[in-house]
């Protein structure tokens, strides 16, 4: 594996907000993504009062290749999850918010009805914060889809996470054609569709460009780009750094593919920045 490049080392730094953020999480009994997944941007995002819950749990039904978070039989929902989320969110007083949640194969609607329960109570108790989704593929179930759709978020987010050659290595229990026509179909009904990726698997320029063809032409506006950080030994490897510069570049073709507003940086993550109002072409990190 390559050693890591200065342009990715992140220094931990608390603040009053990180502390604030940690202290109303745990005391919601709450997760979060930037916790569970070790995101490097964590420090940051919490000082500007941003943070992404995790939903349904910390166990995934799937076994992805470069996910840190834990595989195996997940425990029940808790039903009273998403009013606490919600309690939360109105107690931090955020103007925005991410929800995401680990794959739940086990449920029969790939837990929609949670998503929608959740953005509905947030709705209720802080009416003034933008509210953005990231779900899984919920099953290619349609109606379960329409269910989060109808909660109204404000975004709702599905990664394409990387080029469809690698799908198979790395994410053998998912589906790359199955993803993009979970995004088509957002974008066709004229909802805010949003997708994200990583480089430095072991794709090639011309996959990356291929991909973000496809993830124009399936009609989504908003992508993120990102470099893939092997979270243990036990991972899949990182194959390559890619330099900022050419995450500027990266940023360039798919605007001209077609998308509209690109994040992209060494250090961008999905969630990152994701309801600032304002476009950023490339994230210096």
């Amino acid at each position: 594996m390559p050693e890591r490049p200065r342009w990715l080392k992140v220094k931990a730094r608390t603040s009053p907000e990180f502390e604030r953020i940690s202290q109303a999480v745990k005391a919601g009994n709450l997760l979060t993504v930037c916790q569970e997944s070790g995101c490097p941007n964590i420090w940051e995002c919490f000082a500007r009062g941003e943070t992404t819950i995790m939903i349904l749990g910390p166990v995934c039904t799937r076994s992805c290749g470069y996910c840190r978070i834990g595989h195996g039989r997940p425990p029940a929902a808790d039903p009273t999850e998403p009013v606490r989320v919600a309690e939360a969110v109105a107690s931090l007083e955020l103007s925005s918010v991410v929800v995401t949640s680990v794959t739940r194969d086990d449920l029969d609607d790939g837990g929609a009805r949670f998503f929608a329960a959740t953005v509905t109570a947030i709705r209720e108790m802080a009416p003034g914060c933008r509210i953005e989704v990231l779900i899984p593929d919920l099953g290619g179930d349609w109606r379960a889809l329409e269910e989060v759709a109808a909660a109204g978020p404000d975004i709702i987010g599905h990664n394409i996470e990387t080029v469809a050659r690698l799908w198979p290595k790395l994410r053998p229990t998912a589906d790359y054609r199955l993803s993009l026509t979970l995004l088509r179909r957002l974008a066709a009904a004229g909802l805010p569709a949003k997708s994200g990726m990583m480089v430095g698997l072991g794709e090639t320029r011309a996959e990356i460009r291929e991909t973000l063809d496809e993830i124009a032409a399936a009609g989504v506006k908003t992508m993120t780009l990102g470099q893939y950080l092997a979270p243990s030994e036990r991972h899949w490897p990182v194959d390559r750094y890619y330099r900022p510069a050419e995450f500027m570049g990266l940023a360039k073709y798919a605007q001209n593919a077609g998308l509209t507003r690109i994040i992209s940086g060494p250090l961008v993550r999905s969630s990152y920045r994701g309801l600032t109002p304002t476009p950023i072409s490339a994230a210096k990190c």
